[in-house]
């Protein structure tokens, strides 16, 4: 590996600096974006029923806030029982757009990461053939020269492309992910305003 990287020479560190930030990412977004830790099943039915059997108190909101994101979005909701339905949903509104920023959270940085990644070796690469047609001389072309400007060129590129594909491959899975978890998190958000305001049982 290490005789990869000299081969490769100084354009590979910026790509091995952006492979380790785009691992660390993927693996805390793996972890963080587990569904029973973002949107527990159970939960709405759990509230509902407690609601049932003694009302809402602060304790219940705060637990319920600290619970989960889902929680958090159900929480504002309770935090205004006593308003209108529109105040209601405005408050769930408000409370869901912020889950979904934080939800989003360094989704940026790995997409950026699976975007620049191949310019980067590209760029390696035009390091590469500027080191390969400078080892050009009128006495004829030094093999060891041409040799490491053929591999910067080389190496560079195929370790952009390495890093890039899996980025993007995981910043589409994981979009599609919050989409899907902020859709689940408004039904239920909306099942449980309904029940809050008489107009269903669960």
């Amino acid at each position: 590996m290490f005789s990869i990287i000299q081969a490769a020479g100084w354009p590979i560190w910026p790509l091995l600096l952006a492979s380790i930030i785009a691992v660390a990412l993927i693996i805390e977004r793996l972890v963080t974006l587990r569904r029973a830790k973002v949107v527990p099943v159970g939960l709405l039915q759990r509230v509902i029923g407690e609601y049932r059997q003694g009302g809402v108190n602060s304790a219940m909101v705060g637990d319920l806030e600290i619970h989960s994101p889902l929680g958090r979005v159900l929480a504002a909701g309770l935090r205004n029982i006593g308003s209108s339905r529109e105040i209601m949903k405005e408050s769930i509104e408000e409370a869901g757009s912020f889950v979904s920023h934080e939800l989003e959270r360094y989704l940026t940085t790995l997409g950026t990461i699976a975007a620049i990644s191949p310019l980067m070796g590209l760029f390696g690469t035009v390091v590469g053939m500027i080191e390969l047609f400078g080892s050009q001389a009128p006495t004829g072309s030094n093999p060891l020269q041409l040799a490491h400007g053929i591999s910067v060129a080389l190496y560079n590129t195929g370790f952009g492309l390495l890093i890039a594909i899996p980025s993007m491959i995981f910043w589409r899975h994981f979009r599609a992910e919050i989409d899907s978890f902020v859709v689940d998190m408004q039904q239920q958000a909306l099942r449980l305003v309904e029940v809050l305001h008489g107009e269903r049982r669960a």
